[in-house]
């Protein structure tokens, strides 16, 4: 099968419900009754802010093979995040539909000339099939697939000086832990890629780890820390932008204020090697947020 055909399958698996889960044994259910459980729909915001943040771009006039956001200027700005989810799950799976975006921007006048700056441009829409393999105290194991579309509000300007978009279809197919009593989501999986921001579509193949974790300091302040490391293997052509490897780390200290509403100091870091680059460039954010969270059950 080709990388194509992989895709494909992959869409097929998490946009549907796979028939090939449909039942767990009757020893299982009685060493767990868990796995009894009825079907449940909810829709979480896991978190709507505005950040008022600071960046900082490493290595940013040695290379310019870096895409979008690695070439925004040290400046403050104001940034709006909306990250959540509606979950389907019953005894057998867990089904989720992820929406995240992301964007700041700034403008800055110097002798009638103005420029703008991103420090943050990102819309990622996911689709994931998790299947209930293995049922703990707190949480689930078991294989995921996982579709993907990465976006952005706004094009950036490429090596050649033409504008193009970030554009890219992304499977994963993998094993998860998903749920638990900190670790929210921790998976290793094989990763493929449809690149479409430039004029040929570009296939990769690679490997990525990422987690989610949650830690209650005190009943009014909550730790939450994310992240993930992908590297590629195989590509289909070459582009001097494109990420031999990628990874982020995203961490903040949220304290209650009332009913959602938190206020949640944070230091993300960003961080990529691309092809056509001797170094890696980095982007790290400090800032303070304001932010609502809440859960919506259905049934």
């Amino acid at each position: 099968m080709n990388r194509y055909g992989l895709l494909f399958l992959l869409g097929v698996l998490v946009l549907s419900r796979p028939g090939w889960a449909q039942e767990v044994s009757a020893e299982a259910a009685d060493e767990n009754p868990a796995a009894e459980a009825e079907s449940s729909f909810k829709a979480t915001l896991k978190r709507m802010a505005l950040e008022y943040t600071q960046n900082s771009v490493s290595n940013k006039d040695e290379d310019d093979d870096y895409p979008g956001t690695f070439n925004s200027d040290e400046q403050e700005v104001f940034t709006g995040v909306f990250d959540g989810q509606l979950e389907y799950a019953n005894k057998n799976l867990v089904w989720l539909n992820s929406l995240f975006m992301e964007y700041g921007k700034t403008k800055a006048t110097e002798n009638g000339e103005t420029t703008d700056s991103e420090n943050a441009d990102k819309i990622l829409l996911t689709n994931d099939y998790i299947h209930k393999l293995w049922n703990l105290e707190e949480g689930v194991v078991g294989p995921f697939a996982s579709l993907g579309y990465q976006t952005e509000f706004t094009t950036f300007t490429g090596a050649d000086g033409k504008e193009y978009r970030t554009k890219i279809l992304r499977g994963k197919a993998g094993v998860k832990l998903y749920d638990g009593k900190h670790f929210k989501d921790l998976y290793i999986a094989a990763v493929e890629e449809a690149d479409f921001t430039y004029d040929d579509v570009n296939m990769k193949t690679g490997a990525e780890v990422g987690y989610e974790f949650e830690y209650q300091v005190r009943d009014d302040m909550t730790f939450y820390s994310n992240g993930f490391y992908r590297y590629f293997f195989v590509y289909d052509s070459y582009e001097r932008t494109d990420y031999r490897y990628e990874y982020e780390i995203n961490n903040r200290l949220a304290v209650d204020i009332a009913g959602g509403l938190a206020f949640a100091p944070f230091v993300d870091f960003h961080s990529a090697k691309s092809r056509g680059a001797d170094k890696e460039r980095s982007d790290t954010t400090v800032g303070i947020a304001l932010e609502y969270k809440g859960d919506y059950v259905f049934w």
